[in-house]
């Protein structure tokens, strides 16, 4: 199969989206050919994505769901899989039992400083760390104690989070995002529990079980049973 025919072919953009689709597709289709510029690859794809957000609500989400195919496509997982890894080794001290334990539940993923900077990492490739980062910003908003603050912090996160074509819109439906948009009248450290709640099961059930197959939590999880096997016949 011919990769770069398939490509420009399977995932050209959208026609007449404007200067900021005509710039992504520049971009994009070049970068699925070549190998030689995957570090680039996520960055050029992000800025699309914000292009389009910036001015062309709808075009943005039919972009993105492409791109998420897209970064399932076979012929490229070796690309960002291998950025993956070279990050997570990079960044990651761990212990072999912590690492190991982040596949117990999601909850011990979350309970880790480290685990939350792998998971963050991982997600990044998926181009849905904004979940996370929602999810993040609302345990802080939680910890906030002047009144003032809270009702600035609030809007803050709704706007930059939850409110329809937000910079950095999280997947809640309709109704959570209507019931968090009341909630603000009256600021408390509880207005973003339901919304919170949402974006916190679609990860555990959508992108914490591809975060334990993906290459870059197999390589760390061989790397911490081979360090425990290590030191167990050192002692």
């Amino acid at each position: 199969m011919d990769g770069a025919t398939t490509t420009s072919t399977a995932w050209q953009l959208p026609q007449n989206r404007g200067a900021a689709a005509a710039a992504a597709q520049q971009e994009m289709l070049p970068l699925c050919r070549d190998g030689s510029d995957r570090c680039r690859f996520p960055s050029v794809l992000r800025a699309a994505l914000r292009g389009w957000e910036g001015g062309e609500g709808a075009g943005a989400k039919e972009l993105k769901s492409r791109l998420g195919i897209l970064l399932h496509k076979p012929e490229l997982a070796h690309r960002i899989g291998a950025a993956g890894k070279l990050q997570l080794g990079s960044r990651q001290r761990d212990s072999s039992r912590e690492v190991l334990e982040w596949r117990e539940s999601f909850d011990q993923l979350l309970k880790s400083k480290n685990g939350v900077t792998a998971f963050h990492t991982f997600l990044k490739t998926e181009f849905s760390e904004e979940n996370l980062d929602f999810w993040l910003a609302c345990e802080d908003f939680k910890k906030t104690r002047s009144k003032t603050k809270l009702a600035s912090k609030a809007n803050r996160i709704f706007e930059e989070f939850v409110q329809s074509e937000a910079p950095r819109e999280v997947n809640i439906d309709h109704e959570t995002r209507e019931i968090t948009r009341k909630n603000l009248s009256g600021a408390t450290s509880a207005c973003f529990n339901e919304a919170q709640a949402k974006t916190r099961t679609l990860m555990e059930k959508d992108s914490y079980p591809r975060f334990l197959k993906s290459a870059s939590y197999q390589d760390m999880t061989k790397q911490a049973a081979s360090r425990g096997t290590s030191k167990r016949l050192h002692t």
